[in-house]
C-alpha cells in the first residue's frame, strides 16, 4: 500500500504544482488587463471635441474676470438705489456715483448673460474632468 501512497501524494504533489501556478498566473493576468483597461477608458474622452471644449473654458475664464471687473466698477450703488426710489434726495458726489454705477449696471447685466452663456458651453469640461483625473 506504500506505492499507493506515494502515487497519491505524487498525484496530490503535481496537482498542488498544478494549481499554485495557476494561482499564480491568474493575479498576474488579473492585474495586466487592469493596466489596459485604463487606457482604454481614456479613449471614453472625446478628443475631437477637446478644442472647442478648451476654447469654451478659456471663454468662461475670460468672462468671469471681465464680470468681476465690472462689479468693482459698478461698486455698492444698491443702496444709493434704494435711497433714491425711498425718494430721499441724494448729494452731488452721490449722484455721480450712481449715474456710474447706473452705466456700470447695464455693462454688468450684459457680461453677466455672456458669463450664463460660457458657463453652459463649458460643462462638458466637468465631464473630462471626471473622467481624465479619477
Amino acid at each position: 500500500m506504500a506505492p499507493r501512497d506515494a502515487s497519491k501524494t505524487s498525484t496530490a504533489a503535481s496537482e498542488a504544482v498544478d494549481t499554485a501556478p495557476t494561482k499564480a498566473a491568474t493575479p498576474a493576468k488579473a492585474a495586466a488587463p487592469a493596466k489596459t483597461a485604463a487606457p482604454e477608458a481614456a479613449p471614453a474622452v472625446d478628443t475631437g471635441n477637446l478644442d472647442t471644449i478648451f476654447s469654451a473654458l478659456k471663454t468662461l475664464m475670460t468672462t468671469v474676470d471681465k464680470l468681476q471687473k465690472s462689479r468693482q466698477e459698478v461698486g455698492d450703488i444698491k443702496p444709493l438705489i434704494v435711497r433714491m426710489l425711498d425718494g430721499e434726495l441724494l448729494s452731488g458726489d452721490e449722484l455721480e456715483q450712481l449715474k456710474t454705477g447706473v452705466s456700470g449696471l447695464s455693462k454688468l447685466v450684459r457680461i453677466y448673460s455672456d458669463y450664463q452663456t460660457a458657463l453652459e458651453k463649458a460643462q462638458p469640461a466637468r465631464e473630462i474632468l471626471d473622467t481624465v483625473l479619477k
